[in-house]
């Protein structure tokens, strides 16, 4: 297993997720006087940019390896459904469940394509996609706004926001998913055949 300062960054943010969560489990007495949304959106946003600075390192510093390409999704993944299930807990937010499901479905889904593809050798047909990563960004700036759940500068209603972006997130969670489908479609139906 290669071991470098972007590979460092992505082991931060698995290290930093059970804290967007735990913050919300811990006695109001041990955070005094600050906010819950408040302390997991900072370790949320934290995490969030480790995961654009873990790969734009790693291009630049030439330290890409295939380790660190298993590991920075996974991260990711982790990441938004350890947020998501802190949303349905502690939240408000309309549909969540409903929305969970599906971005988390997804991923399970995709994951076990890109698995199966990589076994038989055709792992460039599922590669990411431009739609992939506005879902991905999508979901980075919806949930540590419904974390925060209140109004930024006096104006930003980050509820009203941060649940519009998850409705968007959701909707190019599926595309991209049937995306994914549609392009492994003939492997899978000659596969099927055999």
């Amino acid at each position: 297993m290669p071991f470098n300062f972007p590979i460092l960054l992505t082991w931060l943010r698995v290290a930093l997720i059970p804290l967007v969560m735990g913050v919300f489990y811990l006695p109001k007495s041990w955070l005094g006087s600050i906010d819950p949304g408040a302390a997991s959106t900072a370790v949320f946003i934290i995490a969030a940019v480790t995961d654009w600075f873990d790969g734009f390192l790693a291009r630049r510093w030439n330290q890409t390896s295939a380790f660190g390409a298993f590991l920075d999704p996974v991260a990711d993944k982790l990441m938004v459904a350890g947020a998501l299930l802190v949303l349905m807990e502690f939240r408000q937010v309309e549909y969540i469940a409903i929305i969970a499901f599906i971005i988390i479905g997804r991923e399970i889904t995709i994951s076990a394509l890109r698995e199966w593809m990589a076994q038989i050798g055709a792992s460039k047909s599922v590669a990411v996609s431009s739609i992939g990563k506005i879902k991905t960004t999508a979901q980075m700036v919806a949930i540590p706004m419904l974390l925060y759940d209140k109004v930024l500068f006096g104006v930003i209603n980050t509820h009203l926001w941060g649940q519009f972006l998850l409705w968007i997130a959701a909707a190019l969670t599926l595309w991209s998913m049937f995306y994914y489908l549609r392009k492994a479609w003939p492997l899978i139906k000659a596969n099927a055949e055999q």
